[in-house]
């Protein structure tokens, strides 16, 4: 196992710095401006080569997700290969849909809290400088809005998403059934060894 500090410190994508607003949202116009690459960047650190386990990383801020850098098996085969960078491309689309979705939603947000705000006649803060916010009833609206707009969106990511799941599902049962006859045939190559040999 991977020791916790060494999976608390690995640093494996690299992104524009995200300037984020005190307060209950995320701010917005030119600060999402510095965010629309959410490409992931590979960063060229890996684990050590007697490191036997995946690395996992901190959670991307825009994304939310934990990158990972997934264990380089020793005389790896065509299929393990295959398997690992499925799951490592199915990592990055993954990573970049949902930094794309999470800056659409603030974005979003902050734009409908803004209006209704100001149709109350409210500025976006108080006398003390404190954001407003709006209430669950509010909210609920904007929400409900937003699922309606991104219905599509979401319908095609998540077919997308299991379909690669369902490949990569079976790439790994190829790959453990593949390692248990390799481990069946060793073992028979063993044991009728000293027979031959008498």
């Amino acid at each position: 196992m991977c020791s916790v500090s060494a999976r608390r410190s690995l640093t494996w994508r690299s992104f524009r710095p995200v300037a984020l607003s005190t307060g209950t949202s995320r701010s917005h116009s030119s600060q999402h401006k510095t965010q629309q690459s959410t490409a992931p960047k590979r960063s060229i650190f890996r684990p050590p080569p007697s490191s036997t386990c995946d690395w996992i990383g901190p959670p991307n801020p825009l994304s939310n997700l934990r990158p990972i850098v997934y264990h380089v098996a020793e005389n790896e085969s065509e299929l393990q290969r295959r398997l690992r960078n499925l799951r490592q491309e199915t990592e990055d689309w993954n990573h970049e849909f949902w930094a794309k979705q999470n800056i659409s939603f603030n974005k979003d947000r902050d734009s409908f809290i803004t209006s209704q705000l100001k149709t109350k006649g409210l500025t976006v803060r108080d006398e003390q400088g404190k954001r407003r916010c709006l209430n669950s009833e509010e909210m609920a609206v904007f929400y409900k809005m937003f699922l309606d707009n991104n219905r599509t969106r979401h319908m095609s990511y998540n077919k997308e998403w299991y379909r690669r799941n369902f490949i990569i599902t079976l790439l790994m049962a190829r790959v453990a059934l593949t390692n248990m006859w390799t481990t069946v045939r060793h073992r028979k190559k063993k044991t009728s060894s000293p027979a031959s040999g008498s």
